[in-house]
């Protein structure tokens, strides 16, 4: 991971990634500086519809959908900002091809989607978060998902809970599944940003996992912010591997003869 100076400020970052690859704990981190904007998965959902309920925004059965679209993206960006003057939008590759088909109705004009981005949310820094080990992230996202907990406070306190809870159940064939799924998003990105000409900021969950500070204070200076916004930032989430983790992954790597 190599962060460079950066020559003029943005406007806004987006976050590529896909589940389990501590994009929570990289959203938390840039928002709590107070001057890197309020980063989120504002169109998380593939619904118009699903995108007004979440912003509470008022619509009428008539209305064009590109004054719809105009009207949710304002409000993303003043959730997605706040004061700071910086806008953050965290994006999964599973919404990602939904999202930009909407980008395109709302700015028809522009010739690309890089275009796009830059004209919905100003000059644009795209930041590709992913986690070098699949296994490990696929691991975490089957257990994810068969427990319903997806995120938890340093304190313990439940963040993010999407199902009931529910008892953990090694299954080889869900993991290998996602770690395909995984690998797929991942290719995704990388050849959408060679079609679009982007040389994307690079992190790995190992890295920001490992000194989240460091990584935090590299962003903030690629996006032409002060590094030292950086300091007394504290991570805002708490690693959910535990010992079912590592059996799980071990037992993994064995049967399918991984080193």
């Amino acid at each position: 991971m190599v962060f460079e100076a950066a020559m003029s400020k943005f406007d806004s970052y987006v976050i590529c990634t896909s589940p389990r690859s501590g994009s929570t704990l990289l959203c938390k981190l840039l928002a709590a500086t107070g001057v890197s904007g309020n980063p989120g998965s504002y169109f998380h959902r593939t619904s118009i519809s699903e995108w007004l309920a979440y912003f509470d925004l008022a619509s009428e059965a008539s209305t064009p959908e590109p004054d719809l679209l105009a009207l949710i993206f304002r409000a993303a960006i003043a959730k997605g900002s706040l004061d700071t003057g910086m806008f953050g939008l965290r994006l999964q590759r599973h919404s990602f091809d939904f999202f930009v088909q909407k980008l395109a109705v709302l700015h028809p004009e522009r010739a690309s989607d890089l275009e796009r981005f830059e004209a919905a949310f100003g000059r644009t820094l795209f930041i590709h978060l992913t986690r070098l080990d699949k296994i490990q992230q696929a691991v975490s996202n089957v257990k994810a998902e068969q427990t319903g907990l997806w995120q938890m406070a340093p304190d313990g306190t439940e963040l993010e809970r999407l199902a009931p809870p529910g008892t953990p159940v090694y299954n080889a064939e869900e993991i290998r599944a996602c770690c395909n799924r995984l690998t797929t998003y991942d290719l995704d990105w990388k050849n959408w940003f060679e079609v679009q000409g982007i040389e994307p900021l690079r992190i790995t969950y190992e890295a920001l996992s490992s000194d989240p500070i460091e990584t935090l204070r590299g962003i903030l200076a690629r996006l032409g912010l002060k590094r030292d916004a950086a300091t007394g930032v504290a991570p805002g989430v708490a690693k959910l591997a535990d010992e079912t983790n590592q059996d799980w992954v071990s037992r993994f790597r064995l049967e399918h003869d991984i080193v």
